[in-house]
């Protein structure tokens, strides 16, 4: 059961398993330059806190976070986030959205020092290790479908094709949603 704590779009659970499910998270892992990285509102939102008052700790402990812990959107990367989930989420923000790789969010935690932020974050690491596990997983089972198709003959050649276009299947980019500006 989800519901608003003090904070717009808060979300506390009141199960005693986690304060928020994997999928929560998994949702908001986005794939931004090549690196999986979460929005600094959608984080505040997971900790309860007001987005300025999460990124006014952050800049007061900037040191703690080189570009390889976080980095700012720029602005057309900020306007296809935008397009690409219709709507903004972040109301009338003056400033681009900050971006926190793994290790950023992590670094958050000694930030952030409330036993919220301190739980979430680690959901939020369990998280993005699991990704890193299944991906591991992925490219370990391509490998050995690979190897096993080499030591046997044609009469499995169908039984792998098969395999490889499933595995294929799961690696192609979901088709963006928005419109496309000239």
């Amino acid at each position: 059961m989800e519901r608003a704590h003090g904070h717009e779009g808060c979300v506390e659970k009141h199960h005693s398993e986690a304060l928020v499910p994997a999928e929560v998270i998994e949702k908001r892992i986005l794939l931004i330059r090549k690196q999986k990285v979460m929005i600094d509102s959608d984080l505040a939102e997971l900790y309860c806190v007001d987005t300025k008052q999460l990124v006014r700790q952050v800049n007061r402990n900037i040191k703690r976070f080189p570009n390889d812990f976080m980095f700012r959107l720029n602005k057309e990367e900020s306007t296809n986030l935008r397009c690409q989930f219709g709507t903004s989420n972040w109301g009338g923000r003056r400033h681009l959205p900050y971006v926190f790789t793994e290790q950023g969010i992590a670094m958050l935690s000694s930030v952030l020092k409330s036993s919220r932020a301190i739980q979430v974050n680690i959901q939020i690491m369990r998280t993005f290790t699991r990704l890193r596990e299944m991906l591991m997983h992925h490219q370990d089972l391509k490998r050995r479908i690979e190897e096993m198709e080499k030591k046997y003959d044609g009469q499995f050649k169908i039984v792998f094709d098969a395999l490889r276009q499933m595995l294929h299947e799961k690696e192609k980019p979901k088709a963006k949603i928005g419109f496309l500006r000239d």
